[in-house]
């Protein structure tokens, strides 16, 4: 017992009236009745009730609490309920902390079960957003766009197609493919259940569904790496069946391309298309053979006219440089220079800064977006977005019906054949990745030795078309513009 301490019997007055004397840290007063609790107070008033006994030859002391917040009978019983415990050889201060590690993992197990419940029930459409913010810094806008699209509600007005007779209003857009699984839980997301959707979807759009089967095995593959979904999948992978791809059937071979003596036709149409923006960029995509989106995303920065090449956006690589041949540097000089980009569109100069900016809010809240990042609009994103209308009705013109714009990319590595082209070459040119050992590891073709075997393309293409083209007296136009 300390020397600043005294023993009585505890009072409430005792307790109101007792102070710490002047000049001492601390003092204490044992009550007589409860031999093992003690008031103590300090210099700034502050007084507390603590117990005070031996466990195995030590002294234990164990704060109660303050006067002002415990009443002296309850300090009372808490005293004798510790001595109690020192008595029977316990440590109170441990079987405290017995007691609320038991209270923490209750209720640490409280809250995983109702996360547990939680994941029980999550839908697939929350499990898909989840894994779209994910996956969003690792991929490209025009891929993060495809799967917003994909799951889609559907229900708005279409911008395109017929009108519907009666009341003149454009048809309503139907829903993405995998839409029609976001709101069933995931648990219940099993193998019958995707085949019988791959059945409905094979019905009327068997093509998309095939992509979209391919990007729902990804995310159900992102799931099982995941603990917290990997326990609700019925399977590892549910759609990954036999009978799905069965379902769905194989992707045709698509061979739509142009013929060595079609291309007379082709470039007497293309020519005459009143559009001068559209007729370049298809004469460019067909010369280069490059990827549809590649050429509609070319700026005038990517053209370089002292070492005569173009670096072309690669989903690829990234970027690849390839030779700007002689007629393509002439066409490409005869465009208008509205903005950064080559095959700059005309509706973007129609519309007030105001106008932009609404049609850029309406779109974002849409979630769609273009290959670049730029809103799908033309009048946003400033270039040609859509070309396809046009060539599908000068193709119609020349009887070349079924001819797409990637089937351009495909006619460049055919009509290479008549030349014997080396086929790293054209690989090179297109952007595809090499395809054998000594390609991938051991030859790097500068431009110049490009340059040589893609004008000799361009020249032949031009010969079979019969387009009158001297690159020597059409030397480029194109210029750098401060």
């Amino acid at each position: 017992m300390s020397k600043d301490s005294s023993r009585v019997r505890l009072t409430a007055g005792r307790v109101a009236s007792f102070a710490c004397p002047d000049g001492k840290s601390q003092a204490f007063l044992w009550d007589t009745d409860a031999p093992s609790l003690m008031l103590r107070a300090t210099p700034t008033g502050r007084k507390t009730y603590a117990f005070e006994g031996r466990l195995n030859g030590a002294t234990v002391r164990i704060g109660i609490g303050t006067a002002a917040d415990w009443s002296l009978d309850a300090a009372r019983k808490r005293a004798a309920e510790l001595k109690q415990q020192v008595d029977g050889g316990q440590d109170p201060r441990e079987l405290e902390r017995q007691k609320l590690a038991a209270a923490d993992a209750k209720k640490l197990a409280d809250v995983a079960q109702v996360e547990a419940e939680r994941l029980a029930d999550m839908a697939v459409g929350e499990v898909w957003s989840a894994y779209l913010a994910e996956r969003r810094p690792h991929w490209g806008e025009r891929h993060y766009a495809d799967h917003l699209k994909m799951a889609k509600a559907g229900g708005d007005v279409a911008k395109r197609g017929v009108k519907i007779p009666d009341s003149g209003e454009r048809p309503k857009t139907v829903p993405g493919p995998i839409y029609a699984l976001l709101n069933m839980p995931l648990r219940d997301l099993t193998p019958a259940r995707v085949e019988a959707w791959a059945a409905e979807q094979a019905k009327t759009r068997p093509t998309y569904a095939r992509l979209c089967w391919r990007c729902l095995k990804v995310f159900l593959n992102w799931c099982a790496e995941h603990p917290e979904y990997s326990r609700l999948l019925a399977t590892a992978n549910p759609a990954k069946t036999k009978k799905t791809r069965e379902v769905l059937g194989k992707p045709a071979v698509k061979d739509d391309a142009l013929q060595r003596e079609q291309l007379t036709a082709w470039f007497d149409v293309v020519g005459k298309i009143s559009n001068p923006v559209i007729a370049a960029y298809l004469q460019t995509l067909l010369l280069t053979g490059a990827r549809p989106g590649e050429v509609l995303s070319l700026r005038w920065d990517d053209l370089n006219t002292q070492w005569k090449g173009m670096t072309i956006r690669d989903k690829v690589e990234g970027e690849r440089v390839i030779p700007l041949t002689p007629y393509v540097a002439h066409i490409l000089a005869g465009l208008p220079r509205r903005n950064e980009w080559v095959f700059s569109s005309t509706r973007a100069l129609s519309l007030d800064p105001a106008s932009i900016e609404r049609r850029k809010a309406k779109h974002v809240r849409k979630g769609s977006v273009a290959p670049t990042g730029e809103l799908v609009q033309a009048s946003v994103s400033g270039h040609l977005t859509d070309p396809s209308s046009a060539h599908r009705c000068a193709c119609a013109a020349a009887g070349l019906e079924g001819l797409t714009l990637h089937g351009l990319r495909r006619s460049f590595a055919s009509l290479t054949e008549w030349l014997e082209i080396p086929s790293g070459v054209v690989a090179q040119i297109q952007g595809h990745k090499p395809s054998a050992t000594a390609e991938k590891h051991y030859k790097r073709r500068p431009l110049d030795l490009l340059r040589m075997h893609h004008e000799r393309i361009e020249g032949w293409i031009l010969e079979q078309a019969g387009v009158r083209f001297d690159p020597a007296a059409h030397a480029s136009r194109l210029h750098v513009v401060g």
